[in-house]
């Protein structure tokens, strides 16, 4: 997710398309969030690793 997100903002600068700029960042802020819980050991949805 994290690397999705990372894709859809350069997508969005090179492009010049707003909204895949804010999705990219939308992807990019729960992909490092579910990591974060992942590494801590506190499982999210059922499921300790997100990868």
């Amino acid at each position: 997710m994290i690397i999705l997100g990372i894709i859809l903002l350069i997508a969005g600068f090179v492009l010049k398309i707003s909204i895949l700029w804010t999705i990219g960042i939308i992807l990019l802020v729960v992909g490092v969030i579910l990591a974060l819980l992942g590494s801590t050991g506190r499982a999210v949805g059922g499921r300790r690793h997100y990868f």
